[in-house]
């Protein structure tokens, strides 16, 4: 049997959309390509956004900022020398974008201008930290992404 070439046109359209739609399929319904937004709350905390933003450049005001290490324990953050750590207050807010359930806050509790994240806390891989802290109704943000 011959196929003209207007059949052939018909075959490669058809096979072309069945490609396609074999790959929709495939995304849609399979798990392992599952992705959730960010945050549960995206719309919310999009209207603090710019909030965020002043946050940080007010933290480019202070002489020193907050600085963070890798040791055995865990992640030791630093707070600035010269504050009172009596006055500082907020929380850390860890993220892991490969798996919101390891996505984790811990209030600011300091010994020495140092706070440590244990060690058993803390998975291999990238994190995003963000620090939102206030001292003397003054409030500041850092963020970073960190591999750990």
């Amino acid at each position: 049997m011959k196929i003209n070439w207007g059949t052939g046109i018909v075959i490669a359209f058809v096979c072309f959309i069945s490609f396609i739609m074999y790959f929709v399929i495939t995304m849609s319904t399979d798990t392992a390509y599952e992705h959730d937004l960010v945050v549960e709350d995206y719309y919310g905390q999009e209207l603090q956004f710019q909030n965020d933003i002043d946050k940080q450049e007010h933290s480019k005001t202070l002489v020193s900022d907050v600085t963070w290490i890798k040791t055995q324990d865990g992640i030791e953050i630093t707070f600035p020398k010269y504050l009172d750590i009596k006055n500082i207050k907020g929380k850390v807010f860890l993220y892991r974008p490969s798996n919101k359930h390891l996505d984790f806050e811990t209030q600011i509790s300091l010994s020495n201008h140092n706070l440590l994240i244990p060690d058993k806390s803390l998975l291999g891989g990238r994190w995003n930290i963000k620090i939102d802290w206030k001292y003397n109704n003054n409030s500041y943000l850092y963020k970073t992404e960190i591999t750990y």
